[in-house]
């Protein structure tokens, strides 16, 4: 089995689900520059004010090198990207970073003490001019009076910050931040998504994602995600799994409100949350037994194609997460793989429902509620029935 991982990029969260209230008045947020030293910086992140949580650096996306080049280039004053936060509605004076958190995390890093309890210690490496800067710290420069002008410049370096003030909605700092984050390496909405909806759930999905077993072997993930695909996989699952009659076709109103509504009610609903973390694990291993390597990809012309289609992924954990539909596929597994194969070759509405639009709640309808019932049809099971309903645009179980 490969370990490159292919996914349809259009399915995945992006600015395309971020709605925009009509009439959104742009010219309302109030956007300034400020030029803040790099010594600012890193006690703003002490205090907690820029929120950098000390959990992303499982998520680097930066190596040690090109964090070493970043302060180097601090240190001998050379240009850098400017840094986007966005000051928090609720707590003034304290900011979610829109841009620029890998930067962040290199200079916290950089300055991190021995026993640091929070971020680990960055010693300087790879570097390309300050080569006697190897193996060094902030802390190792300032016990060294040798080094004084170097801890001088990297602490007074001014350091570009624009800051977002009283922007009008959620959405308006969505399209921000995936309009900043359109480079190579792309960020995920689910960054900001934990940002703005900090909470119990958030953090178990945070800690929990990481280490599911299903996710790991999907996403082909050896470590966490620096895109946090992995949580947002997870939360997707979630959100399926307890919310789907709510569900009005916006993805990312979609995500919010499992996070809201499960962080909020946490101390009622933990237990199910954490079997629910099981099941999808006891889902996925039902999946591989029937499908092998092809699982969650769609069938076509013969064969599998490469790419891991998250709308598949919908109907098979939200179906095998049922026991009494696992226990039932024991010993049928080639006769529901050949379901599945019969429906991506004969039903049209079903195929489009996996192939085009896939976001939309009338697909979503379609691909779940035609899979459902091919499925208890063929096992004489009792997976939920889901009915359209035409005047409330939702989808209902009957």
């Amino acid at each position: 089995m490969s370990e490159h991982f292919f996914e349809y990029d259009e399915q995945a969260e992006n600015e395309d689900d971020v709605e925009l209230i009509e009439g959104t008045d742009f010219s309302a947020a109030v956007v300034s520059g400020t030029d803040w030293t790099t010594e600012t910086i890193i006690n703003q992140i002490n205090k907690n004010n820029i929120q950098l949580n000390p959990d992303f650096q499982r998520r680097d996306a930066w190596d040690k090198s090109r964090k070493s080049n970043f302060i180097e280039s601090l240190i001998l004053g050379l240009p850098i990207p400017q840094l986007v936060l966005a000051e928090r509605k609720e707590q003034r004076g304290a900011y979610i970073v829109l841009d620029g958190k890998q930067r962040l995390l290199s200079i916290r890093q950089f300055a991190a003490e021995k026993g640091d309890e929070n971020y680990e210690s960055l010693k300087l490496s790879g570097l390309e001019i300050r080569t006697d800067l190897k193996g060094k710290n902030l802390h190792d420069l300032k016990d060294d009076a040798s080094y004084y002008n170097d801890v001088a410049a990297f602490e007074n370096q001014p350091i570009r910050t624009v800051v977002i003030k009283n922007w009008p909605s959620e959405e308006f700092l969505y399209h921000v931040f995936l309009r900043l984050n359109t480079g190579s390496v792309q960020l995920a909405p689910q960054e900001l998504r934990q940002a703005l909806h900090p909470g119990p759930f958030v953090s178990f999905v945070d800690a929990s994602a990481p280490d599911n077993e299903a996710i790991k072997n999907i996403l082909k993930l050896k470590k966490p995600d620096f895109r946090m695909r992995d949580n947002e996989l997870l939360l997707r699952f979630y959100a399926l799994k307890n919310f789907l009659t709510d569900y009005a076709g916006d993805l990312k109103k979609f995500l919010d409100n499992t996070c809201l509504v499960f962080n909020k009610d946490w101390g009622r609903v933990e237990g199910m949350v954490t079997e629910q973390f099981n099941q999808l694990n006891f889902a996925h291993a039902t999946i591989m037994k029937i499908f092998d390597s092809n699982s969650y990809r769609k069938w076509f012309a013969g064969d599998y194609e490469r790419k891991f289609n998250r709308a598949i992924f919908d109907i098979m954990v939200l179906s095998f997460s049922y026991a009494e539909v696992r226990d039932a596929t024991v010993g049928r597994e080639t006769e529901v793989e050949e379901l599945f194969q019969k429906l991506c070759k004969e039903n049209y509405s079903f195929l489009s429902s996996i192939e085009t639009t896939t976001k939309s709640l009338k697909s979503t309808f379609t691909r779940i509620s035609v899979w459902f019932n091919e499925l208890n049809a063929l096992l004489n099971t009792k997976l939920p029935t889901l009915k359209f309903d035409e005047a409330a645009n939702r989808i209902t179980v009957v």
